[in-house]
């Protein structure tokens, strides 16, 4: 792959970049309409392909939040057609690095010293690049060592590159009025925090230790000392991406080993920690020639608060989810109802997460759980494909919920996803024994 010697950093530039991507879609659609008007039963797939592949080749130029973006996007499995989000997943591997020059400048810049001088041996060719950052392999006092260095720019454009994308989100999510800043402010001041590296770091310290109680987990160290707020080393680990293991033929007592310690993992942070990993996608988990998962990426961390985290949970308890009375109190303390709701609105959206909730918390009810079950899937996907074509639900007010659904809702999605890539059976409640 090319790596790149500039990224645009500059407001004027990087919309410039986009807007050059809006004209190509816009060339797009108008191909999809002229063959229509030919051939009537020509159908949007085309022009998916060619749209995700023109969005993504845009923005991976850019990188930063708006590839960012992507990469949360590609999550959505059961929102985004299915070009979207396996054009934009190539943004948790597939994106062109920095140059050699370009990265030895930009350590500089940040460490105030070149990579040969910090380090006895520093590989100029990143081996994983990513949406904020890339990552090199290096070697000190005999330690084997990964080093993150952060693209320049990415941190100072963050606000103008939401600013760029709100327009695509608000109508991808039906999105209304002032109302909808708190999501936009939301996701803005995460980004923030993961471009600051030397929180990643403390935070990196403080959960890992805590979740060393979980077995088959493990995590790197990370080292203060050659670390700045946009570089950050840590023991380089060594193993497969959880993502390239998954589309092998792997073993399914290795699937439920792995299942089962994600699923502690990430119940331990929730029930004890009250924050959260919550950028559960395969780019941020390796697994090691022993069968242990391992976490290397704890840039994105959402504290969750209690007046969220009670009544979110009790919304997962299969009785309080069949008693009407309760169902709406929570439904009110977690915004999914407003006092200003019409009565038709009222009745829609009380409908609607009753059957969601109803089957995204399934696996609460029971004492174990298969993630592989095609049958659990079939559900969520039936259900997101009818109301993403509800007409009724597009005339409706879309700013439903908290700001903290957002990355909390990301969180299990992600983790849901993975366990069904592994395939795996999970004993719901072994977490319980390690929050004491």
């Amino acid at each position: 792959m090319k790596s790149l010697d500039t990224i645009p950093t500059g407001k004027i530039e990087r919309a410039g970049t986009l807007v050059k991507t809006g004209v190509k879609i816009g060339g797009n659609y108008m191909k999809y309409y002229g063959k229509k008007l030919v051939d009537p039963q020509t159908n949007r797939d085309t022009l998916n392909q060619d749209n995700a592949e023109d969005i993504y080749d845009g923005l991976k130029s850019l990188k930063g939040s708006a590839l960012k973006v992507a990469q949360m996007l590609s999550m959505e499995k059961n929102i985004l057609p299915r070009a979207y989000v396996e054009k934009f997943s190539l943004s948790q591997f597939s994106v062109p690095p920095l140059s050699a020059p370009l990265v030895r400048k930009t350590f500089k810049k940040y460490l105030g010293k070149y990579p040969e001088d910090v380090f006895d041996e520093f590989e100029k060719d990143s081996v994983n690049a990513a949406s904020i950052g890339q990552v090199h392999r290096a070697e000190k006092d005999g330690k084997k060592l990964a080093v993150k260095i952060q693209y320049p720019g990415v941190a100072e454009s963050i606000s103008s590159d939401l600013a760029l994308v709100k327009p695509v989100a608000i109508k991808m999510f039906n999105l209304k009025g002032k109302d909808s800043e708190k999501y936009f402010k939301e996701v803005e001041h995460k980004l923030v925090e993961e471009t600051n590296y030397i929180l990643e770091l403390e935070q990196s310290d403080e959960i890992t230790t805590a979740c060393s109680v979980i077995p088959n987990m493990r995590f790197p160290k990370y080292y203060r000392e050659l670390s700045s707020e946009r570089i950050l080393t840590m023991d380089w680990m060594e193993g497969t991406h959880l993502g390239e293991l998954t589309r092998t033929d792997f073993d399914p007592k290795l699937g439920n080993t792995l299942g089962q310690a994600l699923w502690d993992f990430y119940m331990f942070q929730i029930h004890k920690l009250r924050r959260v990993h919550a950028d559960p996608h395969p780019g941020n988990f390796l697994v090691s020639s022993k069968g242990k998962l391992i976490a290397i990426d704890f840039g994105c961390i959402k504290q969750i608060p209690d007046d969220f985290y009670v009544p979110y949970f009790e919304l997962a308890k299969e009785e309080n989810i069949n008693n009407d009375k309760v169902f709406m109190e929570k439904l009110y303390e977690l915004e999914i109802l407003t006092p200003t709701d019409s009565e038709e609105e009222l009745q829609f959206f009380k409908a609607l997460f009753k059957e969601m909730l109803t089957i995204f918390t399934s696996p609460f009810h029971k004492e174990t759980f298969d993630f592989g079950d095609e049958g659990f899937w079939s559900k969520i996907a039936n259900l997101s494909e009818r109301y993403s074509k509800d007409e009724q639900i597009r005339k409706m007010n879309g700013n439903r919920g908290s700001k903290h659904f957002l990355y909390i809702n990301r969180t299990f999605f992600g983790l849901y996803n993975l366990l069904h890539d592994l395939k795996a059976k999970v004993t719901v409640n072994t977490y319980q024994q390690y929050l004491n």
